[in-house]
């Protein structure tokens, strides 16, 4: 089975976006703004028509069977509004990802969004977390190192105020992914700068801190190839060193990289520097890259094949990547073989 760890709901109907404008629009006239949940109505064949046409296509045609799915990365958004509109805004999303995968249980399994905010209290999220793996049968979530939106101005993902985040993953046995969401600083391009550096800074904060010491069982995913993380293998074994501990007893059992990286040799990099148990497959589509590679003829974000034709991988090892892995890591899947 071809399990794509890393998509999500891109093509959401208007209505979605309708209702988070009107949140902004309320919250930048009262930035105490409250409000309530509310509601988007949105039919069954709006949801339908929306990924059969894009999701579902896509993983037909490249020869994927299902799609690990999530709420759009650059909506969350977690820089705007406050506590309150992000709590509505996550709720709502994440209904909508548990309807896509009902219409679609073959194809689409769940992963959660989080309601940060800046400024506010990490451990805060665990309702959701709790709501969404309890009540409606998520298997993981995503994580944001950087509510701010590029300012940074928060705690590290070292600092003991994301351990009750932590705390619920092992209890439940759910991965968190590593993942911002838009830039509102000026200085960085979203899916150009500020998604891969944010996969290079989680990472390092991580291996520098204690945090798989005292969750030796968490398990951690750095997406899109683990940003500058496998090119600078090096520089990082060379930190930990410095530091009196070996980089890959400290992370090798608990942190794993996806493959959404968009060239051959890149996936051949990250093949070569980091082990297969290691390795997820994922195409984040539909994604930061949606166009066509003219070197290849085919899309960039194809990402099946630049596994397929690694000639330095196994047959078992191409299998562990795209199935035996994410299942491993994804514990709470349940869709057979």
């Amino acid at each position: 089975m071809i399990i794509d760890c890393h998509g999500h709901y891109t093509t959401t109907p208007s209505q979605v976006g309708e209702y988070r404008e009107k949140q902004k629009r309320a919250v930048a006239a009262d930035p105490d703004f409250i409000g309530e949940k509310g509601q988007i109505n949105i039919s069954d064949d709006e949801i339908r028509e929306s990924i059969k046409k894009n999701q579902l296509r896509l993983q037909q045609e490249r020869g994927t069977d299902l799609t690990i799915f999530s709420p759009r990365a650059s909506w969350m958004g977690h820089h705007v509004g406050n506590e309150h509109t992000s709590r509505f805004w996550t709720e709502h999303q994440n209904d909508l990802i548990r309807r896509v995968c009902d219409l679609f249980p073959n194809n689409f399994a769940p992963v959660a969004q989080l309601p940060q905010s800046p400024g506010v209290d990490p451990a805060k999220s665990v309702p959701e977390i709790v709501r969404t793996v309890e009540q409606m049968g998520f298997l993981g979530i995503n994580l944001n190192p950087d509510p701010s939106g590029g300012h940074w101005n928060g705690s590290s993902l070292a600092d003991r105020s994301f351990y009750p985040i932590y705390e619920k993953m092992v209890e439940y046995d759910i991965p968190a992914m590593v993942h911002v969401s838009a830039a509102c600083n000026d200085c960085f391009h979203t899916t150009g700068s500020h998604y891969l550096g944010a996969d290079t800074t989680g990472f390092q904060q991580l291996m520098m801190s204690d945090v798989f010491k005292d969750f030796p069982e968490l398990k951690i995913i750095i997406p899109h190839g683990g940003g500058a993380v496998p090119y600078h293998w090096g520089r990082f074994r060379g930190l930990a060193l410095d530091r009196g501990f070996d980089l890959e007893e400290r992370v090798l059992n608990n942190i794993y990289f996806d493959t959404c990286v968009y060239h051959q040799r890149g996936i051949d990099l990250l093949i070569d520097i980091i082990p297969s148990k290691n390795i997820l497959f994922a195409s984040e589509m539909i994604g930061a890259v949606r166009g066509i590679d003219p070197e290849t003829g085919h899309y960039f974000d194809d990402t099946k094949r630049y596994i397929d034709n690694n000639v330095a991988l196994s047959a078992e090892q191409k299998r562990d990547i795209f199935e035996h892995n994410i299942r491993r890591v994804f514990s709470r899947l349940k869709v057979p073989s």
